[in-house]
């Protein structure tokens, strides 16, 4: 019998980044296995060289590929799955954690990542959403993940389920994210 082969985690960012106290910043210093898609510019967020840096990651990883998103991140996961769907296949699932309504924001920086791809995505995927988030509804959240034909978990009052959310390692999240691995 032959071992399954380790799988590899695109960590993707958002809008501005993770910082070292997010929880994606956390799992990537406690696991090698985890690797930040690495941004030309995160304030100023350019959707082709976003995509093309994701491309670049998931022809480099090894293994099967576990996308782990937040916020703009989400939306770039969508994006990809949709614009180059035959370059996701070796993607064994997506934890899209906080998506943003980038539609309903306001901000123009993120304007040129609208409007947020509804196509059902071609991986299994779990959309975590916060009750209290102040960068999407629950029922936008609900709107995406139905859409994306995701998994939905509803987290609770978590906020924007970032650093400032006092999550520190986010073991909920790891635990969510087993879900997603292949065999």
């Amino acid at each position: 019998m032959t071992a399954q082969p380790r799988s590899s985690f695109l960590v993707l960012p958002g809008y501005q980044g993770s910082g070292p106290e997010h929880w994606q910043s956390r799992w990537e210093a406690a696991d090698p296995s985890f690797r930040r898609v690495q941004q030309a510019d995160w304030d100023r967020p350019v959707l082709g060289d976003w995509l093309e840096a994701l491309d670049e990651a998931s022809a480099a990883a090894q293994g099967p590929v576990v996308l782990v998103a937040h916020s703009l991140g989400c939306i770039l996961v969508a994006h990809w799955a949709a614009e180059r769907s035959g370059r996701s296949g070796q993607v064994a699932g997506a934890l899209l954690v906080a998506p943003a309504d980038i539609e309903r924001a306001g901000v123009a920086e993120l304007e040129n990542f609208c409007p947020v791809p509804l196509k059902a995505l071609p991986f299994p995927s779990i959309v975590v959403a916060a009750s209290d988030d102040p960068w999407c509804t629950p029922e936008r959240s609900r709107r995406f993940a139905d859409a994306w034909d995701a998994r939905l978990v509803e987290a609770g009052p978590l906020g924007h389920i970032n650093a400032e959310s006092g999550l520190g390692d986010w073991p909920a999240g790891r635990e969510l994210l087993t879900e997603l691995l292949p065999g």
